[in-house]
């Protein structure tokens, strides 16, 4: 009986102590990077071209503009994936785009709430791009989960901006 009590009392801590996550951390950030071996313009290029999307982002299903604005910004997209056979829909809004330097988006699927700020800088004869990324949730379920999972949504990210580099180095 004495092994049941602890064995309840650890799987109560641990509880009140995911529980608590939501409470302390409100969004989980995390930054990655790739470093290019093309020019700015040519990788910034590459990065904006909406045919390249599916190459190096394969979940992608279809993606539809809402609304495009001649600078960028506010411009809106609805995105489906397909991740695991299972398709979700998420809105993807421009919040910050400046020509072969930046290019913020925001997007919103299902519980998740999601920001990409991408950087694009120049080191010779290659580009460096940073992204720094903040998720957060309107479901408090989802607050306490994604502290946890910081890892692998960068691990995500990486291997999609990975996948980005073989794409533009390989074309031209």
């Amino acid at each position: 009986m004495k092994a049941v009590k602890i064995i309840v009392s650890f799987i109560g801590v641990l509880l009140l102590v995911f529980l608590a996550t939501g409470m302390i951390v409100e969004e989980t950030k995390y930054t990655t990077e790739i470093k290019i071996n093309k020019p700015v313009a040519e990788v910034f290029s590459a990065f904006t071209n909406q045919e390249l999307l599916k190459e190096w982002i394969p979940e992608i299903e279809s993606m539809e503009t809402i609304i495009e604005t001649p600078n960028k910004v506010g411009s809106k997209y609805k995105m489906v994936i397909v991740s695991e056979g299972e398709k979700v829909e998420m809105l993807e809004e421009v919040l910050a785009y400046e020509l072969n330097k930046k290019m913020t988006f925001s997007f919103d699927a299902d519980d998740m709430l999601k920001t990409d700020a991408y950087s694009f800088s120049e080191k010779g004869n290659a580009t460096l791009i940073t992204k720094e990324s903040i998720c957060k949730s309107d479901s408090y379920l989802m607050s306490c989960m994604f502290p946890y999972f910081k890892g692998i949504l960068r691990d995500i990210d990486q291997g999609y901006l990975d996948k980005f580099k073989m794409v533009v180095e390989k074309n031209k």
